[in-house]
């Protein structure tokens, strides 16, 4: 009697006829297309979506302000995860294999960690920012300069890139775990294994600065409340323009302190599964299927290409900056001096 079952299906490679190659574990057909599209788009909109952020606040001088460099430069960052981070690991994610070489992956990992945490010191700076110039506005000027915001700046680009390169490029991250690097060793692999250490040293430098931001934007909203009775009380009873410029200013920063304050959450819920899983994951012996944490990765990855939606949806300035370049209008000599906060511009 000859059995019915079907002979199982060939074991598929990496590379084919190398020996020590990664197994393959592809996708059917049609949802390796649909998620090559999702990641895809993911890719485009960060690359495309930030350098509009940045030609925004480059171009038009009226723009040239501390927070505008830091969210510029912010856009820098989560431009760069499109064009290095992105692309490279849609490859990985949806072919289940590397072909870029064991170097690169080396470099991959290293600007991963390095533009997650610079975009996240970004975003601690901006709220120290944003704390000082809602709740001491008459000093702020003073305070934070835009020599102090290219401070902060060349902070949130050289702590992480120095850290990053300090654990993966020296081989710090795998001390102690020599068996199971040995394990998942295959060419065609890029599984970088962090040791209990580095994990906690990682953990630290996403909550502190993120226990910060939380603390200062509650503080920030705290003030603003106050400061939007005590414009209701006040704006009837005065009539002066000083005074309607001053009501305008404080709502244009409570404002700003709330849509950033919006992109500081999106980054904490995108980033938050990845941070606890890695965590976890690294105590309890790496236990997290490829899967699992691939949909983790792409959550933080799709943080990048969703701060320019914000800053659309929220900032109408930056809506009239998309249309202007898009126009082409930004080629004319005075475009740089329009007045994006008009109700005309």
């Amino acid at each position: 009697m000859s059995s019915s079952g079907s002979p199982p299906a060939p074991m598929q490679l990496c590379y084919e006829n190398v020996n020590g190659s990664c197994v393959k574990s592809p996708y059917s057909p049609g949802p390796r297309v649909v998620l090559f599209a999702v990641f895809g788009c993911g890719a485009v909109l960060a690359v495309f979506g930030n350098l509009l952020v940045m030609i925004s606040v480059l171009h038009f001088k009226q723009l040239h302000s501390p927070t505008s460099f830091l969210i510029a430069s912010l856009a820098c960052a989560d431009s760069l995860v499109g064009v290095i981070v992105m692309p490279f690991s849609m490859v990985r994610s949806v072919e289940s294999c590397w072909y870029f070489g064991e170097r690169f992956c080396t470099f991959h990992t290293c600007c991963d960690v390095a533009f997650c945490y610079s975009s996240l010191f970004h975003l601690c700076f901006i709220a120290i920012d944003r704390y000082i110039a809602v709740t001491d506005p008459l000093v702020y000027p003073t305070k934070f300069t835009v020599s102090v915001s290219g401070i902060c700046i060349s902070l949130s680009w050289v702590l992480p890139m120095v850290y990053s390169g300090a654990v993966f490029f020296t081989g710090g991250n795998d001390e102690g775990l020599e068996e199971l690097v040995s394990a998942l060793n295959c060419i065609g692999g890029c599984q970088t294994v962090v040791n209990q250490n580095w994990v906690l040293i990682d953990f630290l430098l996403f909550f502190i600065p993120s226990l910060v931001m939380i603390i200062l934007y509650s503080k920030i909203f705290l003030v603003a409340r106050k400061q939007a009775k005590k414009i209701e009380n006040t704006s009837s009873k005065t009539e002066s323009s000083s005074g309607t410029y001053n009501v305008r200013v404080a709502k244009r920063e409570r404002k700003a302190a709330k849509t950033l304050g919006v992109t500081m959450l999106a980054f904490l819920i995108l980033w938050l599964p990845f941070m606890i899983d890695s965590f976890f994951d690294s105590f309890l012996g790496f236990l997290t299927p490829s899967k699992v944490y691939e949909i983790f990765c792409w959550f933080a990855y799709y943080n990048s290409a969703l701060n320019p939606l914000i800053y659309g949806l929220f900032y109408r300035w930056f809506r009239r900056a998309i249309k202007l370049i898009i126009t082409g209008r930004v080629l004319n000599n005075s475009s740089s001096t329009i007045n994006l906060f008009s109700e005309e511009a």
